[in-house]
């Protein structure tokens, strides 16, 4: 169990600055422009993301080939312009709305606490004050 615990905030912790960015829309502001559709087939769905390039207000950041987060086939048509954010991410930019990609991110760094809360509290308690926890 603790090896889950620690995969868990292995995997959320380096996220964290980039996903309270994502959803605060807290980066760059610029313009998205859609250039193609990429999907992916699953057993009875379909993903799909627009691709295209961002360019920043200021013109310091010009970035090909990212895609646009949460678009979907019938978000844009190729050449369509939007406004997005530059959050820092190397392949996705998001919408002015920010995102909730944070929420997954916070269930795994509070599944990987509780995981260790509950195998190692107990035992420190014993230890601290030996009739405190039975």
């Amino acid at each position: 169990m603790t090896l889950v615990a620690v995969f868990l905030l292995y995997l959320a912790t380096p996220n964290v600055g980039l996903v309270i960015r994502a959803a605060r829309a807290d980066g760059f502001p610029g313009t998205f422009t859609a250039e193609r559709l990429y999907c992916v087939q699953h057993p009875g769905h379909e993903s799909c993301s627009w691709i295209g390039t961002f360019r920043s207000d200021d013109g310091t950041v010009r970035r090909a080939e990212v895609a646009m987060h949460d678009s979907g086939r019938e978000s844009y048509r190729a050449g369509t312009e939007t406004r997005a954010i530059d959050v820092g991410r190397p392949n996705r930019v998001y919408g002015p709305e920010g995102s909730q990609e944070w929420m997954f991110t916070a269930l795994l760094l509070l599944g990987g606490v509780a995981i260790l809360a509950y195998l190692y509290v107990p035992p420190l308690m014993r230890l601290v004050s030996p009739h405190a926890v039975r």
